[in-house]
Protein backbone atom coordinates (compact mmCIF):
# COMPACT_ATOMS: atom_id res chain seq x y z
CA UNK A 1 0.00 0.00 0.00
CA UNK A 2 1.36 3.65 -0.83
CA UNK A 3 1.22 6.12 1.91
CA UNK A 4 0.58 10.05 0.72
CA UNK A 5 3.38 11.81 2.37
CA UNK A 6 1.76 15.18 3.68
CA UNK A 7 4.46 17.85 4.13
CA UNK A 8 4.09 20.85 4.97
CA UNK A 9 3.39 22.61 1.65
CA UNK A 10 0.16 20.70 0.80
CA UNK A 11 -0.51 21.01 4.32
CA UNK A 12 -1.12 24.60 4.43
CA UNK A 13 -2.11 24.27 0.76
CA UNK A 14 -5.13 22.31 1.49
CA UNK A 15 -5.88 23.72 4.61
CA UNK A 16 -6.85 27.36 2.67
CA UNK A 17 -8.43 25.85 -0.11
CA UNK A 18 -10.62 24.24 2.52
CA UNK A 19 -10.79 27.17 4.14
CA UNK A 20 -12.03 29.20 0.93
CA UNK A 21 -14.38 26.71 0.00
CA UNK A 22 -15.96 27.17 3.79
CA UNK A 23 -16.07 31.12 3.31
CA UNK A 24 -17.77 30.41 -0.37
CA UNK A 25 -20.66 28.05 0.61
CA UNK A 26 -23.60 30.51 2.05
CA UNK A 27 -25.32 27.48 3.72
CA UNK A 28 -25.07 23.35 4.30
CA UNK A 29 -25.22 21.49 1.41
CA UNK A 30 -23.50 18.44 2.77
CA UNK A 31 -24.75 15.64 4.68
CA UNK A 32 -22.16 16.23 6.99
CA UNK A 33 -23.80 19.66 9.01
CA UNK A 34 -24.49 18.01 12.58
CA UNK A 35 -24.83 20.35 15.24
CA UNK A 36 -28.46 21.54 16.91
CA UNK A 37 -30.63 23.82 15.70
CA UNK A 38 -33.81 25.50 17.35
CA UNK A 39 -36.95 26.76 15.37
CA UNK A 40 -39.69 28.84 16.65
CA UNK A 41 -42.75 28.60 14.36
CA UNK A 42 -45.98 29.98 13.99
CA UNK A 43 -48.22 27.62 15.49
CA UNK A 44 -51.04 27.55 12.74
CA UNK A 45 -54.61 28.18 13.14
CA UNK A 46 -55.49 25.58 10.87
CA UNK A 47 -55.43 22.00 12.39
CA UNK A 48 -53.12 19.44 11.22
CA UNK A 49 -51.44 22.28 9.54
CA UNK A 50 -48.19 22.64 11.43
CA UNK A 51 -47.67 18.49 10.35
CA UNK A 52 -46.73 19.53 6.84
CA UNK A 53 -43.84 22.15 8.58
CA UNK A 54 -42.96 19.52 10.79
CA UNK A 55 -42.27 16.45 8.63
CA UNK A 56 -40.07 18.85 6.43
CA UNK A 57 -37.84 19.91 8.98
CA UNK A 58 -37.49 15.93 10.32
CA UNK A 59 -36.54 14.97 6.47
CA UNK A 60 -34.21 18.03 6.45
CA UNK A 61 -32.67 17.01 9.75
CA UNK A 62 -32.45 13.37 8.98
CA UNK A 63 -30.56 14.42 5.68
CA UNK A 64 -28.42 16.81 7.11
CA UNK A 65 -27.75 15.00 10.76
CA UNK A 66 -29.02 18.13 12.33
CA UNK A 67 -30.75 17.72 16.49
CA UNK A 68 -33.43 20.23 15.22
CA UNK A 69 -35.76 21.38 18.51
CA UNK A 70 -38.76 22.60 17.15
CA UNK A 71 -41.69 25.37 18.83
CA UNK A 72 -45.04 26.41 17.63
CA UNK A 73 -45.62 29.61 19.05
CA UNK A 74 -49.55 30.78 18.57
CA UNK A 75 -50.12 34.37 17.57
CA UNK A 76 -53.12 34.51 20.41
CA UNK A 77 -52.41 36.85 23.25
CA UNK A 78 -49.43 38.16 21.06
CA UNK A 79 -47.40 35.06 22.48
CA UNK A 80 -44.70 35.34 19.44
CA UNK A 81 -44.31 38.93 19.70
CA UNK A 82 -43.35 38.37 23.52
CA UNK A 83 -41.12 35.25 22.38
CA UNK A 84 -39.45 37.87 19.82
CA UNK A 85 -38.75 40.60 22.58
CA UNK A 86 -37.42 38.38 25.30
CA UNK A 87 -34.89 36.28 23.08
CA UNK A 88 -33.94 40.03 21.17
CA UNK A 89 -33.18 41.04 25.06
CA UNK A 90 -31.53 38.25 26.09
CA UNK A 91 -29.53 37.56 22.80
CA UNK A 92 -30.64 33.91 23.24
CA UNK A 93 -33.46 31.59 22.29
CA UNK A 94 -34.40 29.98 18.91
CA UNK A 95 -31.57 30.35 16.14
CA UNK A 96 -35.07 30.61 13.12
CA UNK A 97 -38.12 32.55 14.31
CA UNK A 98 -41.15 32.86 12.20
CA UNK A 99 -41.62 37.19 11.89
CA UNK A 100 -44.65 39.04 11.19
CA UNK A 101 -45.38 41.60 9.01
CA UNK A 102 -43.60 44.66 10.77
CA UNK A 103 -41.17 42.31 13.16
CA UNK A 104 -38.18 42.63 11.07
CA UNK A 105 -37.58 46.03 10.37
CA UNK A 106 -38.48 46.51 14.01
CA UNK A 107 -35.34 43.75 14.62
CA UNK A 108 -33.76 44.16 11.74
CA UNK A 109 -29.93 44.90 13.39
CA UNK A 110 -30.33 41.64 15.13
CA UNK A 111 -30.91 39.72 12.05
CA UNK A 112 -28.59 38.01 9.94
CA UNK A 113 -28.07 38.88 6.69
CA UNK A 114 -29.61 36.83 4.16
CA UNK A 115 -29.11 37.60 0.70
CA UNK A 116 -27.18 34.92 -0.42
CA UNK A 117 -30.17 32.07 -0.12
CA UNK A 118 -32.86 35.06 -1.02
CA UNK A 119 -30.87 35.59 -4.58
CA UNK A 120 -30.93 31.61 -5.01
CA UNK A 121 -34.84 31.35 -4.16
CA UNK A 122 -35.18 34.41 -6.06
CA UNK A 123 -34.03 33.10 -9.23
CA UNK A 124 -35.93 29.51 -8.50
CA UNK A 125 -39.04 30.73 -7.63
CA UNK A 126 -39.77 34.24 -9.17
CA UNK A 127 -39.91 37.60 -7.82
CA UNK A 128 -41.34 38.12 -4.64
CA UNK A 129 -44.01 40.98 -4.25
CA UNK A 130 -43.16 44.26 -3.34
CA UNK A 131 -44.45 44.13 -0.03
CA UNK A 132 -42.39 40.89 1.14
CA UNK A 133 -39.48 43.53 -0.10
CA UNK A 134 -40.59 46.28 1.73
CA UNK A 135 -41.08 44.16 4.91
CA UNK A 136 -37.78 41.44 4.32
CA UNK A 137 -35.52 44.11 3.19
CA UNK A 138 -33.96 46.60 4.87
CA UNK A 139 -31.82 49.15 3.84
CA UNK A 140 -31.07 47.24 0.81
CA UNK A 141 -30.10 43.71 2.86
CA UNK A 142 -32.70 40.78 2.86
CA UNK A 143 -32.33 40.46 6.96
CA UNK A 144 -35.66 37.57 6.22
CA UNK A 145 -36.99 34.80 4.15
CA UNK A 146 -40.64 34.66 3.05
CA UNK A 147 -42.76 32.01 4.60
CA UNK A 148 -45.82 30.75 3.40
CA UNK A 149 -47.28 29.17 6.73
CA UNK A 150 -49.67 32.14 7.82
CA UNK A 151 -49.25 34.43 4.98
CA UNK A 152 -52.44 35.75 3.28
CA UNK A 153 -53.79 38.08 1.34
CA UNK A 154 -57.15 39.49 2.42
CA UNK A 155 -59.48 40.06 -0.80
CA UNK A 156 -63.05 39.86 -0.93
CA UNK A 157 -65.28 36.71 -0.43
CA UNK A 158 -68.62 37.67 -2.03
CA UNK A 159 -72.06 35.32 -1.56
CA UNK A 160 -72.40 34.68 -5.74
CA UNK A 161 -76.83 34.18 -4.56
CA UNK A 162 -76.84 37.49 -3.09
CA UNK A 163 -74.43 39.55 -5.65
CA UNK A 164 -76.10 38.26 -8.48
CA UNK A 165 -79.63 38.50 -7.21
CA UNK A 166 -79.23 42.33 -5.99
CA UNK A 167 -76.05 44.03 -7.28
CA UNK A 168 -76.39 42.32 -10.44
CA UNK A 169 -72.62 40.93 -10.79
CA UNK A 170 -71.38 37.22 -11.30
CA UNK A 171 -68.54 37.01 -9.30
CA UNK A 172 -67.91 33.66 -10.89
CA UNK A 173 -68.19 34.75 -14.44
CA UNK A 174 -65.73 38.08 -13.42
CA UNK A 175 -63.25 35.86 -12.07
CA UNK A 176 -63.62 32.23 -13.40
CA UNK A 177 -61.95 29.41 -12.22
CA UNK A 178 -58.89 28.42 -14.08
CA UNK A 179 -58.72 31.43 -15.88
CA UNK A 180 -57.68 35.11 -15.84
CA UNK A 181 -60.08 37.96 -14.56
CA UNK A 182 -62.61 39.37 -16.78
CA UNK A 183 -62.85 42.50 -14.65
CA UNK A 184 -61.98 45.60 -15.83
CA UNK A 185 -65.95 46.69 -15.01
CA UNK A 186 -65.21 45.68 -11.40
CA UNK A 187 -63.95 49.57 -10.26
CA UNK A 188 -64.25 51.27 -6.83
CA UNK A 189 -67.28 53.09 -8.19
CA UNK A 190 -69.43 49.83 -8.95
CA UNK A 191 -68.04 48.15 -6.23
CA UNK A 192 -70.03 51.01 -4.36
CA UNK A 193 -73.24 50.26 -6.37
CA UNK A 194 -73.15 46.71 -5.20
CA UNK A 195 -72.16 47.81 -1.89
CA UNK A 196 -75.67 50.41 -2.09
CA UNK A 197 -77.87 47.68 -3.34
CA UNK A 198 -77.10 44.91 -1.12
CA UNK A 199 -77.12 47.12 2.00
CA UNK A 200 -81.21 48.38 0.43
CA UNK A 201 -81.62 44.40 0.46
CA UNK A 202 -80.73 43.88 4.06
CA UNK A 203 -77.54 42.19 2.77
CA UNK A 204 -74.42 44.62 3.80
CA UNK A 205 -70.82 44.65 2.92
CA UNK A 206 -68.95 43.34 6.19
CA UNK A 207 -65.93 45.44 6.34
CA UNK A 208 -65.07 46.71 9.30
CA UNK A 209 -63.80 50.48 10.88
CA UNK A 210 -61.78 49.02 13.45
CA UNK A 211 -58.36 49.14 14.43
CA UNK A 212 -57.67 45.37 14.16
CA UNK A 213 -55.64 44.21 11.13
CA UNK A 214 -58.55 43.32 8.86
CA UNK A 215 -59.84 46.46 8.59
CA UNK A 216 -56.76 48.51 8.63
CA UNK A 217 -55.88 45.94 5.93
CA UNK A 218 -59.05 46.96 3.75
CA UNK A 219 -58.55 50.72 4.41
CA UNK A 220 -54.77 50.56 3.38
CA UNK A 221 -55.35 48.86 -0.01
CA UNK A 222 -58.12 51.13 -0.31
CA UNK A 223 -55.97 54.64 -0.08
CA UNK A 224 -53.32 52.69 -2.21
CA UNK A 225 -56.02 51.93 -4.72
CA UNK A 226 -56.07 56.41 -4.77
CA UNK A 227 -52.85 56.74 -4.53
CA UNK A 228 -53.10 58.13 -1.30
CA UNK A 229 -49.97 58.28 1.50
CA UNK A 230 -50.39 59.69 4.50
CA UNK A 231 -46.41 60.35 5.16
CA UNK A 232 -44.24 59.72 1.81
CA UNK A 233 -40.76 57.64 1.72
CA UNK A 234 -38.92 60.55 2.83
CA UNK A 235 -41.18 60.98 5.47
CA UNK A 236 -42.87 64.29 4.54
CA UNK A 237 -45.93 64.60 5.39
CA UNK A 238 -48.58 64.31 3.00
CA UNK A 239 -51.63 63.96 4.45
CA UNK A 240 -53.69 67.13 2.60
CA UNK A 241 -53.45 66.09 -0.82
CA UNK A 242 -56.22 65.90 -3.16
CA UNK A 243 -55.44 61.59 -3.58
CA UNK A 244 -56.34 61.57 0.41
CA UNK A 245 -59.16 63.49 0.49
CA UNK A 246 -60.59 61.02 -2.28
CA UNK A 247 -60.00 58.30 -0.43
CA UNK A 248 -62.00 59.66 2.48
CA UNK A 249 -64.55 60.92 0.55
CA UNK A 250 -65.55 57.12 -1.12
CA UNK A 251 -64.75 55.46 2.15
CA UNK A 252 -67.19 57.77 3.68
CA UNK A 253 -69.89 56.91 0.96
CA UNK A 254 -69.04 53.47 1.45
CA UNK A 255 -69.76 53.41 5.64
CA UNK A 256 -73.29 54.63 4.86
CA UNK A 257 -73.80 51.13 3.80
CA UNK A 258 -72.28 49.32 5.99
CA UNK A 259 -73.27 47.20 9.50
CA UNK A 260 -73.96 50.37 12.03
CA UNK A 261 -71.80 48.90 14.40
CA UNK A 262 -68.46 48.45 12.00
CA UNK A 263 -66.38 50.99 13.75
CA UNK A 264 -66.49 48.28 16.72
CA UNK A 265 -66.04 45.48 14.47
CA UNK A 266 -62.30 42.79 15.55
CA UNK A 267 -60.73 40.59 13.57
CA UNK A 268 -63.84 37.48 14.37
CA UNK A 269 -66.42 40.43 13.47
CA UNK A 270 -66.75 39.95 9.87
CA UNK A 271 -66.05 35.75 9.75
CA UNK A 272 -69.25 36.02 12.18
CA UNK A 273 -70.85 38.34 9.44
CA UNK A 274 -70.40 35.90 6.55
CA UNK A 275 -70.98 32.75 8.62
CA UNK A 276 -74.20 33.95 9.59
CA UNK A 277 -75.72 34.15 6.11
CA UNK A 278 -76.10 38.52 6.58
CA UNK A 279 -73.46 39.55 4.88
CA UNK A 280 -72.95 39.64 0.67
CA UNK A 281 -69.25 39.99 1.18
CA UNK A 282 -66.63 40.62 3.51
CA UNK A 283 -62.35 40.71 2.84
CA UNK A 284 -60.67 38.00 4.26
CA UNK A 285 -58.55 35.03 4.04
CA UNK A 286 -60.28 31.83 3.00
CA UNK A 287 -60.51 31.23 6.93
CA UNK A 288 -64.05 32.62 7.29
CA UNK A 289 -64.88 30.24 4.39
CA UNK A 290 -63.40 27.54 6.20
CA UNK A 291 -65.47 27.99 8.82
CA UNK A 292 -68.56 27.92 7.26
CA UNK A 293 -67.77 24.95 5.15
CA UNK A 294 -67.51 23.47 8.45
CA UNK A 295 -70.28 24.99 10.42
CA UNK A 296 -72.67 26.34 7.81
CA UNK A 297 -71.83 24.26 4.32
CA UNK A 298 -75.00 25.87 2.91
CA UNK A 299 -73.23 29.08 3.06
CA UNK A 300 -69.72 28.28 2.34
CA UNK A 301 -71.14 26.78 -0.99
CA UNK A 302 -72.24 29.99 -2.10
CA UNK A 303 -68.82 31.67 -1.73
CA UNK A 304 -66.17 33.07 -4.25
CA UNK A 305 -62.86 34.27 -3.42
CA UNK A 306 -61.66 37.28 -6.00
CA UNK A 307 -59.65 40.09 -6.05
CA UNK A 308 -60.54 43.89 -5.41
CA UNK A 309 -61.83 46.51 -7.08
CA UNK A 310 -59.68 49.16 -9.22
CA UNK A 311 -58.94 52.88 -8.54
CA UNK A 312 -57.67 55.72 -10.21
CA UNK A 313 -54.22 54.68 -9.36
CA UNK A 314 -54.27 51.11 -9.79
CA UNK A 315 -55.97 47.53 -8.20
CA UNK A 316 -54.44 47.05 -5.00
CA UNK A 317 -54.84 43.75 -2.85
CA UNK A 318 -54.37 43.70 1.52
CA UNK A 319 -51.71 41.17 1.95
CA UNK A 320 -49.62 40.00 5.23
CA UNK A 321 -46.63 37.84 4.97
CA UNK A 322 -44.96 35.91 7.62
CA UNK A 323 -41.52 36.19 7.43
CA UNK A 324 -38.73 33.47 8.55
CA UNK A 325 -35.52 35.23 10.35
CA UNK A 326 -32.25 33.98 12.23
CA UNK A 327 -30.97 35.58 14.55
CA UNK A 328 -27.45 37.05 14.73
CA UNK A 329 -26.57 35.60 17.73
CA UNK A 330 -27.60 32.34 16.61
CA UNK A 331 -25.04 29.32 17.16
CA UNK A 332 -25.61 27.72 14.15
CA UNK A 333 -26.04 30.08 10.73
CA UNK A 334 -25.12 27.79 8.12
CA UNK A 335 -27.43 25.26 8.95
CA UNK A 336 -30.12 27.73 10.07
CA UNK A 337 -29.74 29.00 6.07
CA UNK A 338 -29.85 25.36 4.76
CA UNK A 339 -33.37 24.73 6.51
CA UNK A 340 -34.78 28.14 5.17
CA UNK A 341 -33.74 26.86 1.69
CA UNK A 342 -35.30 23.77 1.99
CA UNK A 343 -38.41 24.81 3.20
CA UNK A 344 -38.90 26.88 0.58
CA UNK A 345 -38.73 24.44 -1.77
CA UNK A 346 -41.27 24.05 -4.42
CA UNK A 347 -42.68 20.75 -3.43
CA UNK A 348 -42.36 21.44 0.94
CA UNK A 349 -44.02 24.65 -0.33
CA UNK A 350 -46.85 22.85 -1.72
CA UNK A 351 -47.34 20.53 1.23
CA UNK A 352 -48.07 23.27 2.99
CA UNK A 353 -50.54 25.22 1.30
CA UNK A 354 -52.04 21.43 0.55
CA UNK A 355 -52.31 21.21 4.64
CA UNK A 356 -53.85 24.76 5.25
CA UNK A 357 -56.56 24.03 2.43
CA UNK A 358 -55.24 26.68 0.54
CA UNK A 359 -54.67 29.27 3.43
CA UNK A 360 -51.25 29.48 2.87
CA UNK A 361 -49.45 31.72 0.21
CA UNK A 362 -46.08 31.68 -0.72
CA UNK A 363 -44.43 35.27 -1.77
CA UNK A 364 -42.76 33.54 -4.97
CA UNK A 365 -44.41 34.37 -8.30
CA UNK A 366 -43.74 30.90 -9.83
CA UNK A 367 -45.41 29.29 -6.69
CA UNK A 368 -49.16 31.02 -7.03
CA UNK A 369 -50.81 28.19 -9.69
CA UNK A 370 -50.98 24.65 -7.25
CA UNK A 371 -53.78 22.61 -7.93
CA UNK A 372 -54.81 22.91 -3.90
CA UNK A 373 -56.26 26.29 -5.08
CA UNK A 374 -58.24 25.06 -8.40
CA UNK A 375 -58.97 22.29 -6.34
CA UNK A 376 -60.66 23.06 -3.14
CA UNK A 377 -64.60 23.41 -2.80
CA UNK A 378 -67.37 23.38 -2.41
CA UNK A 379 -67.57 25.20 -4.77
CA UNK A 380 -64.98 23.89 -6.77
CA UNK A 381 -62.63 26.46 -7.73
CA UNK A 382 -63.42 28.86 -5.03
CA UNK A 383 -59.84 29.28 -4.33
CA UNK A 384 -58.92 29.52 -7.92
CA UNK A 385 -58.02 33.21 -7.60
CA UNK A 386 -56.87 33.49 -3.85
CA UNK A 387 -53.45 33.17 -4.37
CA UNK A 388 -53.48 36.09 -7.70
CA UNK A 389 -52.34 33.33 -9.86
CA UNK A 390 -52.63 36.03 -13.15
CA UNK A 391 -51.04 38.73 -10.64
CA UNK A 392 -53.85 41.12 -11.81
CA UNK A 393 -53.72 43.36 -8.79
CA UNK A 394 -50.83 44.54 -6.39
CA UNK A 395 -49.85 43.08 -3.10
CA UNK A 396 -49.85 46.12 -0.86
CA UNK A 397 -49.63 46.87 3.14
CA UNK A 398 -51.31 49.71 4.90
CA UNK A 399 -48.38 52.82 5.20
CA UNK A 400 -45.92 51.33 2.48
CA UNK A 401 -44.24 53.23 1.42
CA UNK A 402 -43.36 55.36 4.15
CA UNK A 403 -40.44 54.46 6.46
CA UNK A 404 -41.04 51.53 8.74
CA UNK A 405 -41.16 53.31 12.28
CA UNK A 406 -43.51 55.57 11.18
CA UNK A 407 -45.57 52.77 9.19
CA UNK A 408 -46.01 50.82 11.95
CA UNK A 409 -47.54 53.60 14.05
CA UNK A 410 -49.79 54.13 11.21
CA UNK A 411 -50.57 50.18 11.06
CA UNK A 412 -50.99 49.95 14.73
CA UNK A 413 -52.75 52.54 15.62
CA UNK A 414 -55.33 52.50 12.31
CA UNK A 415 -54.79 56.14 11.51
CA UNK A 416 -56.57 55.41 8.52
CA UNK A 417 -59.85 53.81 9.57
CA UNK A 418 -59.36 56.14 12.41
CA UNK A 419 -59.64 59.04 9.87
CA UNK A 420 -62.45 57.43 8.18
CA UNK A 421 -64.60 57.11 11.31
CA UNK A 422 -64.27 60.46 12.18
CA UNK A 423 -65.58 62.27 9.11
CA UNK A 424 -68.09 59.85 8.79
CA UNK A 425 -69.49 61.07 11.95
CA UNK A 426 -69.59 64.93 11.26
CA UNK A 427 -66.26 66.10 11.20
CA UNK A 428 -65.42 68.32 8.43
CA UNK A 429 -62.40 66.70 5.78
CA UNK A 430 -59.99 69.67 6.48
CA UNK A 431 -60.44 69.26 10.18
CA UNK A 432 -60.32 65.13 10.30
CA UNK A 433 -56.48 65.85 7.90
CA UNK A 434 -55.92 68.46 9.93
CA UNK A 435 -56.24 66.39 13.24
CA UNK A 436 -54.60 63.17 11.23
CA UNK A 437 -51.62 65.47 10.39
CA UNK A 438 -50.99 66.39 14.24
CA UNK A 439 -51.04 62.25 14.69
CA UNK A 440 -48.37 61.63 12.30
CA UNK A 441 -46.00 64.76 13.60
CA UNK A 442 -46.22 62.60 17.60
CA UNK A 443 -45.34 59.66 15.50
CA UNK A 444 -42.30 60.85 13.69
CA UNK A 445 -40.79 62.59 17.18
CA UNK A 446 -40.82 59.10 19.10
Amino acid sequence: MRKSKLTRRRFLTTTAAASAAVIAAPYVRTAHAAGKLSVGFWDHWVPGANDATKKAVEEWAAKEKVEVQMDFIPSQGNKNLLTIAAERQARSGHDILAFPTWQPAENASFLEPVDDIMEELIKQNGAVNATVEYLGKIDGTWVSVPATPGSQIKGPCSRMDLMKEHAGIDVQAMYPAGAAPKADDWTLDNFLKAAEACHKAGHPFGIGLGTTTDSVDTAGAIFSSFGAVLVDKDENITVKTDEVRQALDWYKRLTAFLPPDAPAWDDASNNKWLVSGRGALIMNPPSAWAVAKRDAPEIAAKCWTHGMPSGPKGRYAPFLPYLWGIWNFSQNKSAAKSLLVHLSQPDVVESMVKVSAGYDLPSFANLTKFKTWAEEGPPTGTLYHYPDPHQHQTLSIAAAPTPHRIAVQIYTQGLMTKMVVRHFRGESMEDTLSWAESELEGFMRT
